[in-house]
C-alpha cells in the first residue's frame, strides 16, 4: 500500500506511460491467498505467481516480469525492483533518454567482477557445482535494473524452449543470460548508474533499497516539498 501511495503517484504512473506491477507467490494459508486474489481485484496491479512464495524462486518471477512486460504491455524497457525499494520514476526515465540505448541494454548497478560467495552460511552461497567458474558475468543488482525489451524478449524465447540456464540468484542469472546473448552476437550495452543504492540512502539516489514503509513516506513527503 505504501508503494501505491507513494512513488507509484508519480505523474508518469498516473499517466499511463509507466506500468507498476506487484509479482507475488501463493501462500501456504488458503485465507492469505483469498486476501490477495481480492487485492489483485480492487488495484488490477498484482499479478499471482502459480507457487508458493520463497526467495529461492524469485527467478521465475524474474522470467514473468519479461514475459509480461513484452507479451502483455509491449514495453519499451522493463524493469525489475524489490517491494522494499523507492524508485524515482522522474530520474529513471530521464536516465533511459539520456542513455538513449532501445536495444541489449542493460541498466543499473552493474558488477562487473563479482565471485560467488562460497560460504554455506552465506544467504548468496553457491556451490562449485551450481557455478564452477572464480566470477560471475557482468550483472546488476536486483534492488533495480532495466533491460530493452528485445533482451526481455529473447529470454521469453530462451524460456519457452527451455534454453535459459537455471540459477538461483536472478540478478546474476539475469547477467549469464545476457552475456550467453553477447557470445551468440547480441550487441550488448552495460550500463552503470551508481545512483542505485545497494544499502539504504543518500542524496542524489535514483532508487535507494531497504527502505521501510514510514522511510517511503517521508521520502515522498520531501520529494512533493522539493523535487
Amino acid at each position: 500500500m505504501v508503494v501505491r501511495r507513494t512513488w507509484m503517484q508519480s505523474d508518469a504512473v498516473c499517466s499511463g506511460k509507466v506500468a507498476v506491477r506487484f509479482f507475488v507467490g501463493l501462500h501456504k494459508n488458503e485465507v492469505v491467498n483469498e486476501e490477495l486474489w481480492n487485492e489483485g481485484r480492487t488495484y488490477g496491479d498484482i499479478q499471482l505467481m502459480p507457487f508458493v512464495d520463497y526467495y529461492s524462486l524469485i527467478l521465475w518471477k524474474t522470467i514473468a516480469i519479461c514475459i509480461y512486460g513484452t507479451n502483455v504491455l509491449s514495453a519499451k524497457y522493463v524493469m525489475k525492483t524489490d517491494d522494499d525499494a523507492f524508485v524515482r520514476v522522474d530520474e529513471i526515465l530521464l536516465s533511459q533518454r539520456q542513455v538513449n540505448i532501445s536495444h541489449g541494454l542493460l541498466y543499473g548497478r552493474v558488477n562487473s567482477d563479482s565471485q560467488p560467495h562460497r560460504d554455506p552460511y552465506s544467504k548468496w552461497y553457491i556451490t562449485s557445482e551450481e557455478w564452477p567458474e572464480e566470477s560471475y558475468s557482468p550483472w546488476a543488482h536486483g534492488l533495480g535494473y532495466i533491460v530493452s525489451q528485445d533482451i526481455a524478449k529473447e529470454i521469453y524465447r530462451k524460456h519457452k524452449r527451455g534454453e535459459l540456464q537455471v540459477f538461483k540468484l536472478e540478478d546474476v542469472a539475469m547477467g549469464i543470460w545476457i552475456n550467453e546473448m553477447k557470445k551468440e552476437g547480441f550487441d550488448v550495452t552495460y550500463q552503470n548508474d551508481g545512483r542505485i543504492l545497494v544499502e539504504g540512502c543518500e542524496d542524489g539516489y535514483v532508487v535507494a533499497h531497504y527502505q521501510e514503509p514510514r522511510q517511503m513516506m517521508c521520502l515522498w513527503d520531501k520529494f512533493q516539498k522539493t523535487k
